[in-house]
Protein backbone atom coordinates (compact mmCIF):
# COMPACT_ATOMS: atom_id res chain seq x y z
CA UNK A 1 0.00 0.00 0.00
CA UNK A 2 2.96 2.25 0.65
CA UNK A 3 4.53 1.76 -2.99
CA UNK A 4 1.48 2.81 -4.93
CA UNK A 5 1.65 6.27 -3.73
CA UNK A 6 5.00 6.57 -5.41
CA UNK A 7 4.22 4.85 -8.11
CA UNK A 8 1.14 7.48 -8.91
CA UNK A 9 4.04 10.34 -7.77
CA UNK A 10 6.25 8.77 -10.71
CA UNK A 11 3.34 8.45 -13.53
CA UNK A 12 2.58 12.11 -12.25
CA UNK A 13 5.77 13.25 -13.02
CA UNK A 14 6.28 11.61 -16.15
CA UNK A 15 3.27 13.19 -17.64
CA UNK A 16 3.93 16.46 -16.56
CA UNK A 17 7.23 16.38 -18.08
CA UNK A 18 5.64 14.64 -21.03
CA UNK A 19 3.17 17.67 -21.61
CA UNK A 20 6.25 20.54 -20.58
CA UNK A 21 7.77 18.75 -24.13
CA UNK A 22 4.82 19.08 -25.97
CA UNK A 23 4.11 22.80 -25.07
CA UNK A 24 7.95 23.56 -25.72
CA UNK A 25 7.41 21.98 -29.43
CA UNK A 26 3.91 23.21 -30.26
CA UNK A 27 5.90 26.83 -29.31
CA UNK A 28 8.70 26.00 -31.08
CA UNK A 29 6.83 25.02 -34.24
CA UNK A 30 4.41 27.64 -33.71
CA UNK A 31 8.04 30.41 -33.74
CA UNK A 32 9.39 28.89 -36.73
CA UNK A 33 6.38 28.71 -39.01
CA UNK A 34 5.35 32.32 -37.59
CA UNK A 35 9.02 33.64 -38.62
CA UNK A 36 9.97 33.94 -42.40
CA UNK A 37 14.13 34.06 -42.01
CA UNK A 38 13.40 30.82 -40.22
CA UNK A 39 10.99 29.35 -42.74
CA UNK A 40 13.84 30.63 -45.68
CA UNK A 41 16.73 28.88 -43.14
CA UNK A 42 14.95 25.64 -43.35
CA UNK A 43 14.11 25.34 -47.01
CA UNK A 44 17.60 26.17 -47.70
CA UNK A 45 19.00 23.36 -45.10
CA UNK A 46 16.35 21.23 -47.10
CA UNK A 47 17.93 21.63 -50.47
CA UNK A 48 20.88 19.49 -50.27
CA UNK A 49 18.23 16.78 -49.03
CA UNK A 50 16.94 16.55 -52.37
CA UNK A 51 19.88 17.14 -54.37
CA UNK A 52 20.27 13.44 -52.76
CA UNK A 53 17.35 11.97 -55.22
CA UNK A 54 18.45 13.59 -58.54
CA UNK A 55 21.32 10.97 -58.33
CA UNK A 56 18.49 8.39 -59.35
CA UNK A 57 18.86 7.34 -63.43
CA UNK A 58 15.42 8.67 -64.07
CA UNK A 59 15.93 12.59 -62.48
CA UNK A 60 18.26 13.72 -65.71
CA UNK A 61 15.52 12.44 -68.48
CA UNK A 62 12.63 13.82 -66.81
CA UNK A 63 14.36 16.99 -66.05
CA UNK A 64 15.17 17.37 -69.68
CA UNK A 65 11.43 16.85 -70.14
CA UNK A 66 10.48 19.27 -68.10
CA UNK A 67 12.94 21.74 -69.27
CA UNK A 68 11.88 21.34 -72.97
CA UNK A 69 8.52 21.67 -72.24
CA UNK A 70 8.46 24.65 -69.74
CA UNK A 71 11.11 26.50 -70.62
CA UNK A 72 11.22 26.33 -74.43
CA UNK A 73 14.89 24.76 -74.65
CA UNK A 74 15.40 23.06 -77.93
CA UNK A 75 15.38 19.28 -77.43
CA UNK A 76 19.10 18.80 -79.02
CA UNK A 77 20.08 20.93 -76.55
CA UNK A 78 19.18 18.54 -73.71
CA UNK A 79 20.81 14.84 -72.99
CA UNK A 80 17.69 12.12 -72.49
CA UNK A 81 19.59 9.44 -71.20
CA UNK A 82 20.55 8.58 -67.83
CA UNK A 83 23.41 10.19 -65.95
CA UNK A 84 26.22 7.68 -65.68
CA UNK A 85 29.73 9.49 -65.00
CA UNK A 86 30.32 11.46 -61.86
CA UNK A 87 30.28 14.93 -64.01
CA UNK A 88 27.04 14.72 -64.90
CA UNK A 89 25.40 13.44 -62.01
CA UNK A 90 26.90 16.53 -60.60
CA UNK A 91 25.58 18.81 -63.24
CA UNK A 92 22.33 17.24 -62.95
CA UNK A 93 22.18 17.76 -59.20
CA UNK A 94 23.17 21.02 -59.04
CA UNK A 95 19.81 21.66 -61.40
CA UNK A 96 17.82 19.72 -59.76
CA UNK A 97 18.61 22.48 -56.35
CA UNK A 98 18.50 25.26 -58.83
CA UNK A 99 15.14 24.06 -59.94
CA UNK A 100 13.92 23.12 -56.99
CA UNK A 101 15.19 26.15 -55.20
CA UNK A 102 14.28 29.08 -56.89
CA UNK A 103 10.73 27.00 -57.97
CA UNK A 104 9.89 27.17 -54.29
CA UNK A 105 10.42 30.51 -53.86
CA UNK A 106 8.02 31.57 -57.06
CA UNK A 107 5.86 29.34 -55.54
CA UNK A 108 5.51 30.77 -52.35
CA UNK A 109 5.67 34.77 -53.59
CA UNK A 110 2.77 33.43 -55.76
CA UNK A 111 1.12 32.15 -52.53
CA UNK A 112 1.82 35.20 -50.30
CA UNK A 113 1.87 38.19 -52.91
CA UNK A 114 -0.99 38.43 -54.53
CA UNK A 115 -4.16 38.13 -51.71
CA UNK A 116 -1.85 41.12 -49.92
CA UNK A 117 -1.79 43.13 -53.46
CA UNK A 118 -5.30 42.85 -54.04
CA UNK A 119 -5.98 44.28 -50.03
CA UNK A 120 -3.60 46.86 -51.20
CA UNK A 121 -5.57 47.89 -54.37
CA UNK A 122 -8.86 47.40 -52.13
CA UNK A 123 -8.21 49.13 -48.86
CA UNK A 124 -9.02 52.74 -50.16
CA UNK A 125 -12.42 51.74 -51.47
CA UNK A 126 -13.78 48.96 -48.63
CA UNK A 127 -13.09 50.53 -44.88
CA UNK A 128 -14.45 47.31 -43.39
CA UNK A 129 -10.99 45.90 -44.56
CA UNK A 130 -9.24 48.78 -42.81
CA UNK A 131 -10.92 47.84 -39.23
CA UNK A 132 -10.00 43.95 -39.47
CA UNK A 133 -6.82 44.53 -40.32
CA UNK A 134 -4.87 45.32 -37.76
CA UNK A 135 -1.20 44.09 -38.58
CA UNK A 136 -1.35 46.78 -41.60
CA UNK A 137 1.72 48.60 -41.76
CA UNK A 138 1.86 52.25 -40.27
CA UNK A 139 2.18 54.08 -43.06
CA UNK A 140 -1.64 53.45 -44.54
CA UNK A 141 -2.96 55.33 -41.41
CA UNK A 142 -2.25 58.24 -43.46
CA UNK A 143 -4.49 59.66 -46.26
CA UNK A 144 -1.11 59.61 -48.51
CA UNK A 145 -0.47 56.01 -47.65
CA UNK A 146 -4.05 55.44 -48.17
CA UNK A 147 -4.06 56.73 -51.96
CA UNK A 148 -0.72 55.02 -52.68
CA UNK A 149 -1.33 51.51 -51.66
CA UNK A 150 -3.91 51.14 -54.62
CA UNK A 151 -0.22 51.90 -56.63
CA UNK A 152 1.94 49.50 -54.08
CA UNK A 153 -0.80 46.53 -54.81
CA UNK A 154 -0.47 46.29 -58.63
CA UNK A 155 3.47 47.06 -58.32
CA UNK A 156 3.29 44.02 -56.43
CA UNK A 157 1.60 42.24 -58.89
CA UNK A 158 3.54 43.31 -62.07
CA UNK A 159 6.75 42.48 -59.76
CA UNK A 160 5.75 39.23 -59.16
CA UNK A 161 5.11 38.48 -62.74
CA UNK A 162 8.36 40.08 -63.61
CA UNK A 163 10.21 37.74 -60.94
CA UNK A 164 9.01 34.49 -62.37
CA UNK A 165 9.73 35.93 -65.99
CA UNK A 166 12.98 36.04 -65.17
CA UNK A 167 13.30 33.29 -63.47
CA UNK A 168 12.05 31.18 -66.24
CA UNK A 169 14.52 32.97 -68.21
CA UNK A 170 17.50 31.67 -65.61
CA UNK A 171 16.53 28.22 -66.02
CA UNK A 172 16.00 28.14 -69.82
CA UNK A 173 19.96 29.69 -70.07
CA UNK A 174 21.02 27.11 -67.33
CA UNK A 175 19.01 24.20 -68.64
CA UNK A 176 21.47 23.35 -71.44
CA UNK A 177 24.36 23.75 -69.18
CA UNK A 178 23.57 21.75 -66.72
CA UNK A 179 21.23 19.35 -68.71
CA UNK A 180 23.19 18.88 -71.56
CA UNK A 181 25.07 16.53 -73.69
CA UNK A 182 28.11 15.89 -72.31
CA UNK A 183 31.35 15.87 -74.79
CA UNK A 184 31.43 12.41 -74.97
CA UNK A 185 27.57 12.52 -75.87
CA UNK A 186 28.18 14.93 -78.74
CA UNK A 187 31.17 12.83 -79.72
CA UNK A 188 28.89 10.07 -79.83
CA UNK A 189 25.94 11.35 -81.38
CA UNK A 190 28.37 12.80 -84.15
CA UNK A 191 29.86 9.64 -84.99
CA UNK A 192 25.99 8.60 -85.52
CA UNK A 193 25.76 10.93 -87.67
CA UNK A 194 29.16 10.86 -89.67
CA UNK A 195 28.29 7.02 -90.16
CA UNK A 196 24.66 7.30 -91.43
CA UNK A 197 25.87 10.27 -93.66
CA UNK A 198 28.55 7.73 -94.73
CA UNK A 199 25.53 5.05 -95.70
CA UNK A 200 23.85 7.57 -97.57
CA UNK A 201 26.69 9.04 -99.59
CA UNK A 202 27.68 5.36 -100.43
CA UNK A 203 23.96 4.54 -101.56
CA UNK A 204 23.78 7.58 -103.55
CA UNK A 205 27.29 7.19 -105.04
CA UNK A 206 26.23 3.92 -106.30
CA UNK A 207 23.10 4.38 -107.15
CA UNK A 208 24.27 7.48 -109.30
CA UNK A 209 27.07 5.52 -110.91
CA UNK A 210 24.95 1.92 -112.06
CA UNK A 211 21.97 3.46 -112.69
CA UNK A 212 23.03 6.72 -113.93
CA UNK A 213 25.58 5.13 -116.33
CA UNK A 214 23.05 2.93 -117.26
CA UNK A 215 20.46 4.89 -118.64
CA UNK A 216 22.87 7.45 -120.48
CA UNK A 217 24.33 4.80 -121.72
CA UNK A 218 20.80 3.53 -123.10
CA UNK A 219 19.97 6.20 -124.04
CA UNK A 220 22.73 7.10 -126.55
CA UNK A 221 22.46 3.32 -127.73
CA UNK A 222 18.80 3.69 -128.76
CA UNK A 223 19.36 6.86 -130.18
CA UNK A 224 22.10 5.89 -132.46
CA UNK A 225 20.63 2.74 -133.48
CA UNK A 226 17.10 5.21 -134.21
CA UNK A 227 19.14 7.30 -136.34
CA UNK A 228 20.32 3.97 -138.41
CA UNK A 229 17.54 1.95 -138.53
CA UNK A 230 16.78 1.75 -142.08
CA UNK A 231 20.60 2.19 -143.21
CA UNK A 232 22.26 -0.34 -140.84
CA UNK A 233 19.92 -3.07 -139.45
CA UNK A 234 23.48 -5.17 -137.77
CA UNK A 235 24.27 -2.38 -135.98
CA UNK A 236 20.78 -1.85 -134.77
CA UNK A 237 20.88 -5.43 -133.80
CA UNK A 238 24.42 -4.73 -131.92
CA UNK A 239 22.80 -1.60 -130.45
CA UNK A 240 19.37 -3.72 -129.04
CA UNK A 241 21.52 -6.51 -127.37
CA UNK A 242 23.77 -3.71 -125.93
CA UNK A 243 20.59 -2.14 -124.21
CA UNK A 244 19.27 -5.77 -123.28
CA UNK A 245 22.95 -6.39 -121.45
CA UNK A 246 22.71 -2.80 -120.14
CA UNK A 247 19.48 -3.25 -118.37
CA UNK A 248 20.39 -6.68 -117.24
CA UNK A 249 23.56 -5.26 -115.09
CA UNK A 250 21.73 -2.20 -113.77
CA UNK A 251 18.99 -4.45 -112.16
CA UNK A 252 21.71 -6.73 -110.57
CA UNK A 253 23.39 -3.88 -109.88
CA UNK A 254 20.17 -2.13 -108.35
CA UNK A 255 19.15 -5.39 -106.33
CA UNK A 256 23.01 -5.33 -104.70
CA UNK A 257 22.74 -1.62 -103.75
CA UNK A 258 19.15 -2.36 -102.33
CA UNK A 259 20.62 -5.17 -100.50
CA UNK A 260 22.87 -2.82 -98.75
CA UNK A 261 20.04 -0.32 -97.75
CA UNK A 262 17.82 -3.27 -96.14
CA UNK A 263 20.67 -5.18 -94.77
CA UNK A 264 23.30 -2.46 -93.58
CA UNK A 265 26.84 -4.22 -94.85
CA UNK A 266 25.17 -7.30 -96.48
CA UNK A 267 25.92 -8.00 -99.84
CA UNK A 268 22.80 -8.42 -102.33
CA UNK A 269 22.47 -10.76 -104.88
CA UNK A 270 24.97 -9.78 -107.84
CA UNK A 271 28.91 -9.04 -106.90
CA UNK A 272 29.97 -5.60 -107.27
CA UNK A 273 31.97 -5.23 -110.80
CA UNK A 274 35.57 -4.93 -110.76
CA UNK A 275 37.88 -3.54 -113.06
CA UNK A 276 39.48 -6.77 -114.09
CA UNK A 277 36.13 -9.00 -114.78
CA UNK A 278 33.71 -6.29 -115.84
CA UNK A 279 36.40 -3.58 -118.08
CA UNK A 280 35.75 -5.07 -121.23
CA UNK A 281 31.86 -5.38 -120.92
CA UNK A 282 31.72 -1.61 -119.94
CA UNK A 283 33.57 -0.68 -123.33
CA UNK A 284 31.76 -3.14 -125.63
CA UNK A 285 28.43 -1.81 -124.07
CA UNK A 286 29.63 1.93 -124.42
CA UNK A 287 30.84 1.22 -128.42
CA UNK A 288 27.97 0.11 -129.01
CA UNK A 289 26.53 3.50 -128.79
CA UNK A 290 28.37 4.62 -131.88
CA UNK A 291 30.85 6.23 -129.21
CA UNK A 292 34.76 6.09 -130.28
CA UNK A 293 37.16 5.15 -127.85
CA UNK A 294 40.21 4.40 -127.35
CA UNK A 295 41.61 2.66 -124.22
CA UNK A 296 45.25 1.88 -123.39
CA UNK A 297 45.38 -0.52 -120.04
CA UNK A 298 49.09 -0.99 -119.36
CA UNK A 299 47.56 -2.32 -115.93
CA UNK A 300 46.94 -6.23 -115.42
CA UNK A 301 43.87 -5.63 -113.91
CA UNK A 302 43.69 -9.00 -112.17
CA UNK A 303 46.55 -8.39 -109.60
CA UNK A 304 45.01 -5.13 -108.44
CA UNK A 305 43.77 -5.50 -104.91
CA UNK A 306 39.59 -6.03 -104.66
CA UNK A 307 39.06 -2.71 -103.55
CA UNK A 308 40.75 -0.85 -105.96
CA UNK A 309 39.52 -2.82 -108.42
CA UNK A 310 36.05 -2.08 -107.54
CA UNK A 311 36.19 1.50 -107.04
CA UNK A 312 38.73 1.61 -110.45
CA UNK A 313 35.81 0.27 -112.33
CA UNK A 314 33.15 2.74 -110.65
CA UNK A 315 35.67 5.53 -111.47
CA UNK A 316 35.89 4.48 -115.17
CA UNK A 317 32.73 3.92 -115.82
CA UNK A 318 31.32 7.76 -114.49
CA UNK A 319 34.62 8.83 -116.36
CA UNK A 320 33.39 7.44 -120.09
CA UNK A 321 29.58 8.41 -118.68
CA UNK A 322 30.32 12.22 -118.34
CA UNK A 323 32.57 12.41 -121.15
CA UNK A 324 30.16 10.79 -123.50
CA UNK A 325 27.31 12.93 -122.07
CA UNK A 326 29.62 16.32 -122.40
CA UNK A 327 31.81 15.83 -125.57
CA UNK A 328 29.37 14.63 -128.58
CA UNK A 329 29.19 11.70 -130.37
CA UNK A 330 31.74 12.36 -132.94
CA UNK A 331 34.56 12.96 -130.82
CA UNK A 332 36.90 10.25 -129.51
CA UNK A 333 37.61 9.49 -125.61
CA UNK A 334 40.89 8.33 -124.68
CA UNK A 335 41.09 6.58 -121.96
CA UNK A 336 44.14 5.23 -120.52
CA UNK A 337 45.31 3.06 -117.20
CA UNK A 338 48.51 2.14 -116.15
CA UNK A 339 51.04 2.03 -112.94
CA UNK A 340 53.41 4.46 -111.48
CA UNK A 341 55.23 4.25 -108.25
CA UNK A 342 52.42 1.93 -106.71
CA UNK A 343 49.43 3.77 -108.13
CA UNK A 344 47.15 3.37 -110.24
CA UNK A 345 46.49 6.20 -112.30
CA UNK A 346 43.63 6.59 -115.02
CA UNK A 347 43.02 9.19 -117.19
CA UNK A 348 39.94 10.33 -119.20
CA UNK A 349 40.26 12.64 -122.00
CA UNK A 350 38.10 14.09 -124.76
CA UNK A 351 38.19 16.87 -126.76
CA UNK A 352 35.96 19.90 -125.96
CA UNK A 353 34.83 20.81 -129.30
CA UNK A 354 31.64 22.30 -129.44
CA UNK A 355 30.07 20.89 -126.43
CA UNK A 356 30.59 22.75 -123.00
CA UNK A 357 32.95 21.79 -120.21
CA UNK A 358 30.88 20.21 -116.54
CA UNK A 359 30.48 23.32 -114.38
CA UNK A 360 33.39 24.26 -111.93
CA UNK A 361 33.27 22.03 -108.90
CA UNK A 362 31.51 19.28 -111.03
CA UNK A 363 28.22 17.48 -110.51
CA UNK A 364 27.28 13.96 -108.49
CA UNK A 365 29.52 12.08 -110.37
CA UNK A 366 32.77 14.42 -110.25
CA UNK A 367 31.82 14.44 -106.26
CA UNK A 368 31.73 10.82 -106.38
CA UNK A 369 34.42 10.06 -107.99
CA UNK A 370 36.57 12.06 -105.39
CA UNK A 371 34.55 10.62 -103.01
CA UNK A 372 36.11 7.10 -104.15
CA UNK A 373 39.38 8.11 -104.31
CA UNK A 374 39.51 9.89 -101.27
CA UNK A 375 38.69 6.77 -99.14
CA UNK A 376 41.57 4.95 -100.50
CA UNK A 377 43.55 7.14 -99.82
CA UNK A 378 44.17 8.84 -103.82
CA UNK A 379 43.76 12.32 -105.63
CA UNK A 380 41.49 13.15 -108.45
CA UNK A 381 42.02 16.18 -110.92
CA UNK A 382 39.84 17.37 -113.12
CA UNK A 383 39.43 20.31 -115.43
CA UNK A 384 39.73 21.67 -118.89
CA UNK A 385 43.26 22.86 -120.50
CA UNK A 386 43.94 23.69 -124.11
CA UNK A 387 41.08 22.56 -125.48
CA UNK A 388 40.64 19.14 -123.88
CA UNK A 389 38.97 18.24 -120.83
CA UNK A 390 40.91 16.12 -118.63
CA UNK A 391 39.88 13.75 -115.66
CA UNK A 392 43.10 12.25 -113.75
CA UNK A 393 43.00 10.10 -111.34
CA UNK A 394 45.42 8.06 -108.80
CA UNK A 395 44.99 5.42 -106.64
CA UNK A 396 47.43 4.10 -104.07
CA UNK A 397 47.76 0.31 -104.98
CA UNK A 398 49.34 -0.38 -101.27
CA UNK A 399 47.60 -0.48 -97.94
CA UNK A 400 43.86 -0.65 -99.81
CA UNK A 401 43.02 -3.87 -98.38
Amino acid sequence: SKRRPARRAVSGARRRKAAATAVRASGTLTYVFGSLPLQLGSFVLGLPLAAVTSLFPPTRPLESGVARWLCGVEADRLAYGPARTTGEKARTAAWFVLHLGIGGIVAGMSLAVPPFAVVLILLPFVPALREARTDLPGLLDHAWGLALAPVAGAALLVALAGCAAGCGALLARWAPVLLGPSPEDRIAAAEARAADLAVRNRLARELHDSLGHALSAVGLQASAARRVLDTDPEFVREALAAIEDTTRRAVGELDAVLGVLRDGDAPGTAPAPTLAADLDGLLRRTRAGGRRVRATVAADPAALPPPVSREAYRIVQEGLGNALRHAGGRVTVALRIDVVDDHLRITVENPLGEARAPRPGGGHGLRGIADRARLLGGAVEAGAADGVWRLHVRLPLKGSA
